[in-house]
């Protein structure tokens, strides 16, 4: 095979798959797996780290501080290990309900991988593609922390900052950081 039949073959892989509507809910019809209350919490004074803007919430303040802190990330979303979105700090690109599709997907596939290599349970993943990176971080066994970034993204300056982020986050949510 040629590079040009090479190219030719994956053509059909170029096209994105189709869209949910947003607000559109799963099949399950469950509720959120983080209570909205707890996103909805007021801004601490002191601590956390993250930008803080009158009526802006704790949660989404730290999902703001890797695009503060880390040059080439366009944003984050935060997502249940089912797909939902709970939340996100993304001002333009992806689709944030495809982005918590994808979040759902990328752990579930890294959790086989550790499962089945015996390594132990994830701690990230990280997708790069010819004009970016996606990467997937453990809030907690049931909250992920998904980072969308360029090309220009440092990686390993951002595993160094969204540690920190996903400890305080899981603090936020009352939910436990992961083992």
């Amino acid at each position: 095979m040629t590079v040009t039949e090479f190219q030719d073959a994956r053509s059909g892989f170029d096209t994105p798959l189709p869209r949910r509507h947003p607000g559109a809910r799963l099949e399950s019809g469950g509720d959120e797996a983080v209570p909205e209350e707890l996103l909805d919490q007021p801004v601490p004074v002191a601590g956390g780290g993250g930008r803080h803007r009158p009526g802006q919430s704790a949660v989404h303040a730290e999902l703001g501080v890797l695009r503060d802190r880390v040059p080439g990330v366009r944003g984050t979303v935060l997502a249940g290990i089912d797909g939902r979105l709970l939340g996100h700090d993304l001002t333009a690109g992806p689709e944030p309900l495809d982005l918590a599709a994808l979040a759902a997907t990328t752990f579930g596939l890294g959790r086989q991988c550790g499962l089945t290599l015996q390594q132990g349970p994830l701690r990230e993943l990280t997708v790069h593609s010819h004009q970016g990176y996606f990467t997937v971080y453990g809030v907690s066994d049931e909250v992920l922390l998904a980072v969308l970034g360029d090309d220009r993204l440092n990686v390993s300056w951002l595993h160094l900052e969204a540690g920190p982020v996903a400890e305080r986050l899981a603090d936020l949510l009352h939910v436990g950081g992961t083992t």
